[in-house]
């Protein structure tokens, strides 16, 4: 399947009814194809303002039934007009003596039944005005322009001054001045699917329309700042044709349905560098607010910062499809505290011990091709290169003078340093936290075994890994108790060895990327981990 859909024919009222069981909302029972969601709050003695048109644009339009907002809204089938049945029993349901106000999209189908039913109710005596909203400036030279996502502002601002207590008259001649400074545009990367039809997308267009009307022209951005160019060029133009070149606007940047959150973030920061900052005093938290099913794509919309209607937009409301009015300003910074590098000159040095050390380093370095390849075949085949890296950053350190290879607790503590900072990856956190905690417990004066015990439970607590769970553990945790027990270098490494091997039979693995593997494929490969770990020991051992 493509889509989370059920049944095609059901998805209207399957959305409808998600919305009624979280929403301060009643809808109408499911008869004759009418689809009524109402604010089961509404105050009777206020202008009911209603909006509606085809289902298809979630949340618009019963997303903005509540408080504040809508008092009801008449959904028809996918990109298909309500009947002039439906938008009467809306008003029917809501109209009282204040009356109500009807939003209409500028699409012939919407205009021709929610007219034909404002003029059958104020034939049954309810008092109903409406106005057409029609912000879309993709065509200026048609003779109905479309109404876009500009249409969610017009019921905010409609919505709230009904909720005051506004006159028919008065909330109407509001929603009319926002619909005669209202200017949208948008632009899409592919066009939507239906549910039940053939997934046919088109190619990018500016100016398409939210019923998958064809746009004004195809277009080619080559990234999010060139599409942000391609609309707010022509909007900007037509806005400031009606206005001052100077006035501020309340900004909406609308998701057509398919963009995800981190590119309607690319878009808003973008938005913010292109237009000037004095130009936007309030935006519209980025959001679906007038979408086209999964329109890959976005809107923008402008409206002149008038007191009134910043006012009206930034007050509360209950709808759960309003995401609410910001300030934008510029980026606040500070400066983190970050760990420093320890400027103290190192502590006691041992030559012997650095000879060692560097053995060890070139046996990482020198087995990274091979463990790369182990964790090729369980995972993104990094692991020798993860280790190599942190033994060339130990190697340097080396090389600077900058170990205390002489302290053996400070020794831990500068290793484990350099494997947090330098070697990446969920191993070199790991064994920075072993050497670390190792560290800590030499400090208190233990031995190097209960120093690495202690190492390990760490490593443990935080990773959450254990012995038999197919990780580095299996070679580490055996090596280490081999000496807790009295045993020499050569006998751990052995032990090492032997759990390492061991790692070749776990067809299961509990921890690390080894988890997400089947079975099969984690049969006879030893765990790229473990057999680092024994490498190292192994060398020890010849040290």
């Amino acid at each position: 399947m493509d889509f989370f859909y059920n049944a095609p024919d059901r998805v209207v009222d399957e959305v409808i009814d998600g919305l009624a069981r979280i929403a301060p909302v009643e809808r109408s029972v499911e008869t004759h194809g009418v689809r009524l969601v109402l604010d089961r709050d509404r105050c009777g003695e206020r202008v009911a303002v209603l909006s509606g048109g085809g289902a298809g644009h979630e949340p618009s339009h019963a997303g903005f039934v509540g408080r504040g907002m809508l008092a009801g809204a008449i959904a028809g089938e996918l990109f298909t007009s309500p009947s002039v049945e439906a938008v009467l029993a809306a008003i029917r349901a809501t109209c009282g003596a204040a009356g109500c106000l009807l939003l209409i999209k500028n699409y012939t189908g919407d205009r021709l039944n929610f007219g034909l039913a404002a003029e059958r109710a104020a034939r049954e005596g309810y008092k109903v005005r409406s106005v057409i909203v029609a912000d879309d400036v993709a065509l200026p030279d048609a003779s109905q322009q479309r109404g876009l996502a500009g249409t969610v502002l017009v019921h905010k601002i409609a919505g709230h001054y009904a909720a005051q207590g506004a006159d028919l008259d008065t909330v109407a001649n509001k929603a009319q001045r926002v619909c005669d400074s209202l200017c949208s545009l948008g632009l899409a990367l592919s066009s939507c699917t239906l549910p039940g039809h053939e997934i046919d997308r088109r190619e990018p267009e500016l100016g398409l329309g939210i019923h998958n009307e064809p746009g004004v022209r195809a277009v080619d951005p080559q990234d999010a700042n060139a599409a942000l160019k391609l609309v707010l060029e022509p909007l900007l133009e037509a806005f400031d044709a009606r206005f001052d070149a100077a006035t501020p606007m309340v900004v909406l940047l609308n998701n057509l349905g398919g963009c995800s959150t981190q590119e309607m973030g690319v878009l808003m920061n973008g938005l913010l560098d292109a237009v000037p900052a004095s130009r936007v005093a309030r935006v519209v938290t980025p959001a679906a607010l007038m979408t086209s099913m999964d329109m890959h794509g976005f809107s923008v919309t402008l409206l002149p910062a008038d007191e009134d209607f910043v006012t009206a937009l930034e007050s509360p409301v209950d709808a759960i499809g309003w995401p609410g009015l910001r300030t934008p300003g510029a980026i606040q910074t500070f400066e983190p505290m970050l760990s420093e590098h320890d400027d103290r000159e190192p502590g006691a040095r041992d030559s012997t011990r650095e000879t060692l050390i560097r053995a060890v380093v070139d046996t990482l370095v020198d087995a990274k091709d091979d463990l790369d390849a182990l964790d090729a075949k369980v995972g993104d085949g990094d692991t020798g290169t993860t280790f190599a890296a942190g033994a060339r950053a130990v190697a340097q350190a080396l090389d600077d003078g900058a170990l205390s290879s002489g302290d053996d607790a400070r020794l831990a503590h500068e290793i484990g340093d350099i494997l947090a900072r330098d070697m990446g990856g969920s191993s070199g956190v790991l064994l920075s936290i072993l050497c670390t905690a190792t560290g800590a417990a030499l400090a208190d004066g233990e031995s190097w075994s209960a120093a690495l015990r202690r190492g390990v439970a760490r490593m443990q607590h935080y990773g959450g890994a254990k012995r038999g769970d197919r990780t580095l553990l299996d070679a580490l945790i055996p090596a280490i108790d081999a000496l807790a027990d009295g045993a020499d270098l050569t006998n751990a490494a052995q032990q090492a060895r032997a759990g390492a091997d061991e790692t070749r039979a776990m067809t299961h693995a509990n921890a690390g990327r080894s988890a997400y593997v089947r079975e099969d494929a984690l049969r006879d490969l030893t765990d790229p981990g473990a057999e680092a770990v024994a490498r190292v020991w192994e060398r020890l051992a010849e040290g």
